[in-house]
């Protein structure tokens, strides 16, 4: 059995672990109000964006676009990743681990040859430490993820799709290297529900899917919004598609950052309540071994004073 002294010891060290706890826990709140006015600020943008396509769409006299065309035989797929740089989570990483994990296998099941590309520092980890190569990584920017790293995320990738199986392009960075192209892409990231659920989410962003207005579609919206292109809807569809797949990037780390901060808060606040509870253990742990040494103390003296007597 410990000694009180050993004892006194656990408590003062439960008690430090409470306050680092604490203090990431109200730290992870403060940033869930911000990161979600983030992930509500963008909605309008990525809506009024879609609507634009949609519009597009209906007016281009083709949808011939390298990232509408369904590839026929499709050989290798590019897996985006989103994980986040810090632990101390929860299942957050690991739950959308498990998915991607999941979208592999399938993939191969379907015959052909996933390529990983992670974001954050725990994805990295993970798959590095399993032996399983990373094409691309992007770290540093979980908690505040910013328009530009996804769109350095998704000019590599739209190039790769563009480019298609077979051939190979070159990869931006110290290091000259290449890539062999992929016939899709998709997305493994985290969906914020509420505070205590955040749901792990796989998207193909790649052939994308447009959905022409039909008449019916059009004479149902409440203000007819008469565009006039310019230049033509086809050049102008060109230009904007590649931004429609960086804004759904960048919507998923929005979403995934709120989910970041949300699963933290709940796994501190967990851990803060399992400290607080050993504590207190700890301490009538302590209160019954004292008790009991008094006692063994009154009981040595009161067998010494009648030994006395005698």
């Amino acid at each position: 059995m410990a000694s009180i002294r050993e004892i006194r010891s656990r408590i003062r060290s439960v008690q430090s672990t409470k306050k680092i706890t604490k203090a990431q826990e109200l730290i992870a709140t403060s940033r869930i109000t911000k990161a979600q006015q983030r992930v509500t600020a963008s909605k309008p943008y990525s809506k009024e964006l879609t609507t634009v396509l949609s519009e597009l769409a209906s007016n281009a006299g083709d949808l011939d676009h390298p990232l509408l065309t369904e590839r026929e035989n499709p050989k290798r797929a590019a897996v985006l990743v989103i994980t986040s740089d810090r632990g101390m989570c929860g299942g957050y990483n690991s739950n959308v681990l498990r998915e991607a994990r999941s979208l592999v296998e399938l993939l191969k099941e379907e015959g052909k040859e996933p390529l990983l590309f992670v974001m954050g520092q725990k994805g990295v980890g993970y798959f590095t430490f399993r032996g399983t190569g990373v094409e691309e990584s992007w770290t540093g920017f979980s908690q505040n993820p910013r328009y530009e790293n996804a769109t350095d995320a998704t000019d590599l990738l739209v190039e790769l799709f563009q480019a298609g199986s077979g051939t190979e392009v070159e990869v931006p960075g110290e290091e000259k290297r290449t890539i062999e192209g992929v016939d899709e892409l998709h997305l493994v990231y985290t969906r914020f529900v509420s505070m205590l659920t955040q749901t792990p989410e796989v998207h193909r962003i790649a052939p994308l899917v447009v959905t022409e207005m039909t008449e019916d579609d059009e004479e149902s919206k409440q203000e007819s919004r008469n565009y006039s292109f310019e230049p033509s809807a086809d050049t102008l569809l060109t230009a904007l598609l590649p931004k429609y797949v960086a804004t759904r990037v960048f919507a998923a780390l929005l979403e995934a950052s709120a989910s970041e901060s949300a699963a933290r808060r709940t796994a501190m606040k967990s851990a803060t309540d399992n400290a607080e509870e050993l504590a207190t253990n700890l301490s009538r742990e302590a209160n019954q071994l004292r008790q009991a040494q008094i006692t063994q103390e009154i009981s040595e003296i009161v067998g010494g004073a009648s030994a006395l007597a005698i």
